[in-house]
């Protein structure tokens, strides 16, 4: 048997056997779903479009992301009171069960708010977005 007969029935075995397991399987079908699932292309013409085709449509999409960032915003600030409830009950039992590292988790939690604070009023800024209002460009 040549090289090439073995290494075919070696690799349609392995195949063979991801495949029964129902968890590759449906991995699989949904990366396949998602690749072959696109409908729509959407192109712009080049004939004589100039420039304005382009545009357009970097306006529309920095449009778009204005419309989401005062969402994401709410949601760092969400995730960071998320954070300092459960940070608090975590120092709380630590305090309790008198553990050593109360400190350091005091600190990693403050700085996960600060950080997650931080992040939420810079990211308008970072997209150039003020009052809802796109400033940059």
């Amino acid at each position: 048997m040549n090289f090439k007969n073995r290494f075919t029935r070696t690799v349609n075995t392995m195949c063979n056997k991801m495949m029964e397991c129902r968890v590759v399987r449906c991995c699989v079908m949904a990366v396949l779903s998602m690749v072959l699932g696109v409908t729509h292309a959407f192109a712009q013409a080049a004939g004589g479009a100039g420039y304005e085709a382009g545009k357009n449509a970097i306006s529309e999409a920095s449009e778009q992301i204005a419309q989401y960032v005062p969402i994401a915003t709410k949601l760092c600030y969400a995730i960071a009171g998320v954070v300092a409830i459960v940070g608090a009950i975590s120092v709380y039992v630590k305090m309790n069960n008198e553990e050593q590292d109360v400190k350091k988790s005091i600190m990693m939690i403050i700085g996960a708010c600060v950080f997650l604070i931080a992040a939420a009023q810079a990211l308008p800024l970072f997209f150039g977005i003020e009052d809802g209002v796109i400033t940059g460009f």
